[in-house]
């Protein structure tokens, strides 16, 4: 799957990077309430689907977590990742890896149209992998 494709699209088709509007296009609830040390996660029950995000993190940190459920909920549609950590010993590493390329090709793109990240911040503020981030910004 080509994900800077895929991004390149999902641009195109709603007009926006912004990962908040893109969701809304998607009819993707997004929630923000207390969830301790963790910064969000994506669930799907029956039909409703919802991005939980951290209510207590930065705005930027929360605006990276969007990007990166969103990427779930595209990527990943009926992969349940909290359940798979938590009961399974299943490698998530790559439904990671996946969600991270989506979040930082949605946000760090030179032809976006939105207030976005720089490749530093992904890598400073959000934990995105240093060869990742590196990666985007050598236009790889």
């Amino acid at each position: 799957m080509d994900i800077n494709k895929l991004v390149g699209q999902l641009i195109k088709k709603y007009g926006t990077s912004n990962p908040y509007k893109i969701a809304g296009q998607l009819k993707i609830a997004i929630v923000f309430e207390p969830l301790g040390s963790i910064y969000g996660y994506y669930s799907r029950t029956h039909r409703t689907k919802v991005i939980h995000i951290n209510e207590a993190v930065t705005e930027r940190k929360q605006l990276f977590t969007c990007a990166h459920e969103l990427g779930h909920a595209i990527l990943h549609q009926d992969v349940n990742t909290p359940f798979l950590k938590k009961h399974t010993f299943f490698s998530t590493d790559k439904i990671e890896v996946e969600a991270n390329t989506f979040a930082v090709e949605l946000l760090c793109r030179k032809e976006a149209v939105d207030d976005v990240i720089t490749v530093h911040e992904a890598i400073e503020e959000y934990g995105v992998p240093k060869q990742l981030a590196l990666l985007k910004s050598l236009g790889k």
